[in-house]
């Protein structure tokens, strides 16, 4: 599904009213008709009574949506009461219309100025205060209604987005409404899809305020929300004559004294994911720790350090595996041995086919300009291993991670795959994707090594850098929720995700919704 940000969502409002003659009142209309729906679903599905309802409105067109929830509920049976939090004559444009229907309608105003915001009771809120133009703090009477509403502990249900959200990054201001639900129009908004606005805003239903297909369909919408029926789209399929060499043959470069864990990990979850012969490159007195704990993975023992860590003198040796391999992987525990670094310098130039570097393959890499990673790479970073790659601080790269993954993708040169909550695949040409999978099973050490398997067994199957990268992140997503379901998430570790990648692709592949 496509998403967007706030001033995407200005372009299509202007779009169909100008392009397509569709009022901007009738689009305020079908808004404030989904409002009043979800509440009154809220108020069915928690057996409240039919009222009241507060809905507190600002002056623009937010509000406006508000006043158009407040009749429908009104004319539904269900006690509603406004609270506006300008003096009327603010209100302009279609905002004033609905709130000149409100008042004829007889339904209570309560017009609140100066530093005072009485209490109120009820049995559910709507948030209609502020829209997706908020920028900075919240402050004066809006403020105080964002406290009161949070201090009331009722459900709320929120218009289009929370008030004090930042419909682009997902970040709060210093107040934001906790919502249970809220009714976003059109397209989701950016910000209600990562965190912490994923988490302020609760349900997230999508009310269809009668666009044009074609608007949402525009080919200039570069974000995505990747569900699975995206990723069902993708997925390979094995032909039912498939043997071994055709399901994909994957090298993995990984592995040091202390971290012979991660390259096993890797090289199992590549198998998971449907690879059909993994190699797996280590020290040479590694090889039996390797041989011992993988079965179905081979190993290729090569040169290695006085440290027992990769260096350049395999560079030769591996020359030829990466050219017969459909995909390879550099990363997974390799250690931070210089001599490792110079090895992973020279594999980098030589790597012409599908590549993902992840863990300390980015960390020997960093930091990183355009010429670092070949064109066809897919990289894994973590927040730390960003802010190396880009020589700034975790702290930036999480105040925007969407923004942050899409210029490391054009500055790089290469698909950028920003793990964490809600993962951020981005590529060079301005596309970015926002995983809907995924939650705290995944917050354990080894489901990075996970995730790379995933996506190098995908790159190996044929799929290019951008889709392999989007696809792997919503299958290691859900196999680490499959994982917390089962198990429980505190208990969860990355073999349970690995052990869930099967069902993941199952379900994704069989179920609908």
């Amino acid at each position: 599904m496509k998403c967007v940000t706030a001033a995407e969502m200005r372009e299509l409002d202007r779009r169909a009213t100008e392009e397509f003659g569709i009022p901007s009142l009738v689009l305020m209309e079908h808004a404030g008709r989904a409002v009043a729906e979800r509440v009154k679903a809220l108020l069915r599905e928690e057996a409240k009574p039919a009222g009241p309802v507060s809905v507190f409105c600002g002056k623009g067109n937010n509000g406006g949506d508000g006043f158009v929830a407040a009749r429908h509920l009104h004319n539904a049976g269900v006690g509603v009461e406004c609270w506006l939090t300008s003096p009327a004559d603010a209100v302009h444009g279609d905002a004033e219309i609905n709130l000149g229907i409100t008042r004829r309608l007889g339904i209570p105003l309560h017009i609140l100025s100066g530093s005072t915001v009485p209490a109120f009771w009820g049995v559910a809120v709507v948030d209609a205060l502020l829209g997706t133009g908020i920028r900075g703090e919240v402050t004066g009477v809006i403020g105080r209604c964002v406290d009161l509403i949070n201090d009331s502990r009722l459900p709320v249900v929120a218009v289009d987005v929370p008030s004090g959200l930042n419909a682009d990054t997902g970040q709060l201001a210093n107040r934001c409404v906790r919502a249970m639900a809220t009714v976003t129009f059109g397209l989701p908004k950016l910000g209600l899809l990562v965190y912490p606005g994923r988490e302020v805003a609760g349900e997230l239903p999508v009310a269809d305020i009668s666009f044009p297909p074609e608007l949402a369909a525009d080919e200039g919408l570069q974000h995505e929300w990747v569900t699975a029926e995206r990723v069902r789209e993708l997925l390979p399929r094995r032909p039912v004559d498939a043997h071994k060499g055709d399901s994909g043959r994957i090298l993995v470069i990984a592995g040091s004294p202390g971290l012979t864990g991660a390259a096993a990990m890797c090289g199992a979850s590549a198998l998971r994911a449907g690879g059909g012969l993994v190699t797996l490159a280590i020290p040479a007195s590694l090889n039996p720790i390797l041989e011992a704990k993988l079965d179905e993975v081979m190993t290729l023992p090569v040169a290695e350090s006085g440290a027992g860590c990769h260096c350049a003198d395999s560079l030769d040796e591996l020359t030829p595996r990466i050219a017969s391999a459909d995909a390879v992987a550099i990363g997974p525990g390799l250690g931070s041995h210089p001599a490792t670094g110079e090895l992973v310098r020279g594999l980098l130039s030589r790597c012409a086919g599908p590549v993902v570097i992840d863990a300390d393959g980015l960390n020997l890499a960093a930091p990183a300009d355009a010429s670092t990673f070949p064109d066809s790479a897919v990289i894994t970073p973590h927040p730390g291993e960003m802010a190396r790659l880009l020589e700034t601080s975790i702290e930036e790269v999480q105040s925007n991670r969407i923004e942050t993954a899409r210029q490391a993708a054009k500055r790089l040169g290469c698909v950028v795959v920003l793990k964490g909550a809600a993962t951020i695949t981005a590529a060079p040409d301005g596309r970015a994707a926002i995983n809907s999978s995924g939650g705290p099973a995944l917050a354990t050490g080894g489901t990075g090594d996970v995730l790379t398997g995933i996506i190098v067994a995908f790159l190996a199957a044929g799929l290019v850098g951008y889709e392999a990268a989007l696809a792997g992140a919503h299958v290691h997503g859900l196999a680490g929720d499959l994982a917390g379901e089962r198990i429980g998430v505190p208990g969860v570790v990355a073999g349970d995700v690995t052990a869930s990648i099967p069902e993941a692709i199952r379900r994704i592949r069989h179920e609908r919704g």
